[in-house]
């Protein structure tokens, strides 16, 4: 193991009453919880981009992190560094998966072909790292959006060089991805979308999204990768407006061109709120229509109208959020994704632990709360009872195709049918989730 976190202990279960900031509250990895360990439940991986290739910059300011990668004159020898912090860092921090795109482990060369051969050595790096360690990789995915030849988008660029560009990009990403094993590949089109509509044709580019996505989908069998392909929504920045907008959005474009059963959505929380939903509507919605893949953990800032990726704090949304995936049977292939960056004036290597100590110890919590929920019935009756009179004759013969518009109104007209307002008790239940955080 290298030592670049030297003074840094594993974190280990402390307790409630534990005043040391480098240690776990609630976190208990092997911890049997509902049938399953808090660490098989939760899935918790670490981003590479914002915790080892973010150097504090913003667009007010250069870069306030001074640590040993991002010093390094030769971007191959930073890589390498880089390699050895997040193996160093899932140890101690004792996390089992982590998550990057390729322009994150591996810098971009002069041509495509050395910069595949750039990202396929580090890969190398990583296996070898993955198989002594026993970590895993999520999910992966491809930078289609920081350099300037993606400034009109990827997949909906208007030049079709830059699509072809992009397909052979992600070809060797999904790759990498088989190649190390990983359980899903993420499509994020970070600048799929548009700025103005007085030079953008909509339906061409969705054309060509569609052709982009089935192209992907046809190498995937082709090659036999078998992890989940997801589509992380988004609805604006830095364009105007993206095509991903939010997962409805999303599904009604994946129905349109027949692609539904290829891919689900990787949920990010910031994201949900910035399209204007709450992050356990979208979470919900992936999960009525047989969507849902992943997360993104993070939350931002009311004050803020942009994604500012911090770690997660609001345990009633969260202690939802893992309600409902718990309700639903749990993660498959995907885990909640640490998509978190410090805060800039966080400048020493400690409070990467400190901020992933406390995101961590916000899923644990939340998954206790969740399971005593679910354990002791405190939100049982919130659906079933509001929706009882489905189960009954009438309700089965709608949905079932036995009534036409004819015959309910026959039965209404017949039976003197007079409905009576009910309560829905929106404050009960509201109280109950309140109740149940601890």
């Amino acid at each position: 193991m290298s030592d670049l976190f030297k003074d840094i202990k594993k974190i280990e279960f402390a307790g409630l009453n534990s005043d040391n900031p480098l240690s776990y509250r609630y976190y208990q990895p092997h911890k049997v919880i509902h049938g399953k360990t808090m660490a098989e439940h939760l899935r918790i991986a670490v981003c590479w981009w914002h915790t080892f290739c973010w150097n504090g910059f913003d667009i007010f300011g250069e870069g306030t992190f001074d640590h040993p990668w991002l010093k390094q004159n030769d971007p191959m020898h930073a890589a390498e560094m880089k390699v050895d912090a997040m193996f160093e860092f899932l140890t101690k921090m004792d996390l089992k998966y982590f998550t990057f795109h390729d322009r994150d482990i591996a810098p971009e060369g002069n041509s495509l072909k050395e910069s595949n051969a750039n990202v396929q050595k580090i890969a190398d790096k990583i296996a070898a790292k993955m198989q002594t360690s026993g970590k895993e990789l999520l999910w992966g995915t491809a930078n289609l959006f920081s350099n300037k030849r993606y400034m009109a988008g990827a997949a909906t660029n208007p030049n079709p060089e830059v699509f072809a560009y992009a397909v052979a990009q992600v070809k060797n990403a999904i790759d990498v991805t088989q190649k190390l094993h990983g359980h899903n590949y993420v499509f994020w089109g970070g600048r799929e979308g548009y700025d103005s509509l007085l030079n953008t044709d909509l339906k061409h580019e969705a054309d060509q999204f569609a052709k982009f996505l089935s192209l992907a989908v046809e190498y995937k069998h082709k090659i036999g990768f078998k992890g989940t392909f997801l589509i992380e929504p988004k609805p604006c920045e830095p364009t105007k407006h993206q095509y991903d907008y939010d997962t409805a959005t999303v599904f009604a474009f994946l129905q349109k061109y027949n692609l539904e059963k290829e891919f689900k959505v990787n949920i990010e929380g910031n994201h949900a709120t910035l399209s204007g939903h709450s992050y356990p509507h979208e979470v919900a919605y992936a999960l009525a229509n047989n969507m849902f893949g992943s997360i993104d953990a993070n939350q931002g800032d009311a004050q803020l109208g942009w994604d500012t990726d911090q770690f997660p704090m609001q345990l009633g949304d969260v202690t939802q959020v893992i309600y409902m995936i718990l309700r639903a049977g749990g993660f498959t292939t995907g885990g909640f994704n640490f998509d978190t960056k410090l805060r800039r004036q966080s400048i020493d290597l400690v409070d990467y632990f400190y901020a992933h100590i406390s995101g961590v110890d916000t899923l644990a919590r939340c998954l206790i709360n969740a399971v005593d929920l679910i354990e002791k019935g405190k939100l049982a009756h919130a659906v079933q009872d509001r929706y009882a009179g489905w189960q009954g004759t009438l309700g089965k013969e709608i949905l079932g195709g036995k009534q036409t518009a004819e015959s309910l109104a026959q039965h209404v007209l017949e039976n003197n049918v007079n409905p009576k307002p009910v309560s829905a008790h929106q404050e009960l239940w509201e109280m109950a989730l309140n109740n149940g955080i601890k």
